[in-house]
Parts: C-alpha cells; structure tokens; sequence
C-alpha cells in the first residue's frame, strides 16, 4: 500500500513558520553586511578621528571608535564593557529569534525585529573583532554635535521605531474591536 502524500495542511506548524523566517534572518544578514562594509570601506579610507565634509554645515564623515554603548555609555569600563555589550547583544539576538520564530507572518513586528537584530548582531561583531564599534557618520550643526554612529545604529534605532509603530497600530485595533 503505497504512503499518502501529505498535503500543505497536513505540513507541520514548526515547517509552515520556518518558512517566513528563513526570509527575515536573511533581511538581517543583508543588513549585517551592509553594515560591516560601510565600517570596513571607512576604516580603510579614513585615519582615526579624519573628516570629510559630506553636506557641510551639517554631516561629515569621520573615523571614530566606541567602545561604550550609544552615546558613549560606560565607554570608560576599563574593557568589561565589551563582553558586558556583547553579552547582551546575544541574548538580545536569542529572543528575537525566538519572537521572529512565533510571530513570522506579523510583517511590522519583524521588520522592526529584523532590523533591531542586524543592527545589534552588526555592532556586536565589531566588538568582538575590533574591541570597539566604527562609527563614521557625523551629524552636527555650528558647535553643537550628536555623537557619530553607523548604519547598525540606524537600522536598531528604525526597529525601534517600527515597534512603536506596531504597538500603536495593535492598541488602535484592539480599540475598534
């Protein structure tokens, strides 16, 4: 007696889900790799502390080194604050696989998840490569300065921001129900 074919409905949950997520983990790795680029294009562009006017009077680009977390935080932690960020970046990448993994077809949520992944996945290599993070891009405005940053801090900063988004938009329907 031959075996029946199973069916897409008969598929098993665990397979259905991998399935979308196969496509976000590959949306962080592009953003992982993007972000590795512009730091090694940079570094091997630039000296330590260099600028170059980009759209003067407002952004440069320059070589610096962070070794605390945004904006500096605990840059003087003597170098504990390496392994302190990293470790947190891994448990950070840990549940967000885990959330990706049982939310995969919440399109909002992982793209905020996504971007918030590669971003702290891009950063955290840094720290394990280099001790530090390359940040380059360098907005300021006459003597005032916002701290420099990189394309890992724009993607987690637009994850965040998408997860705001989907948290409003969620409340607004859990309203109107």
């Amino acid at each position: 007696m031959a075996k029946p074919v199973p069916t897409p409905e008969l598929a098993p949950p665990r397979t259905a889900r991998l399935r979308p997520l196969a496509g976000w983990l590959l949306w962080a790795l592009a953003l992982v790799l993007l972000d590795q680029a512009t730091k090694a294009w940079i570094s091997g562009a630039l000296h330590y502390a260099q600028r170059i006017p980009v759209l003067p009077p407002v952004f440069d680009l320059t070589l610096l080194h962070n070794t605390g977390a945004a904006f500096s935080f605990l840059a003087d932690g003597g170098g504990a604050q390496r392994w302190l960020f990293t470790g947190i970046a891994a448990a950070a990448a840990v549940l967000i696989l885990r959330w990706l993994y049982t939310h995969a077809r919440e399109r909002l949520l992982c793209a905020a998840l996504t971007c918030i992944l590669g971003g702290a996945l891009g950063n955290a290599i840094d720290r394990l490569m280099h001790g530090h993070v390359v940040d380059f891009l360098l907005f300021y405005w006459r003597d005032w300065y916002f701290p420099a940053f990189n394309l890992a801090d724009v993607a987690i900063t637009c994850g965040a921001a998408l997860l705001i988004l989907d948290e409003i938009l969620r409340a607004r329907r859990a309203r109107s129900s």
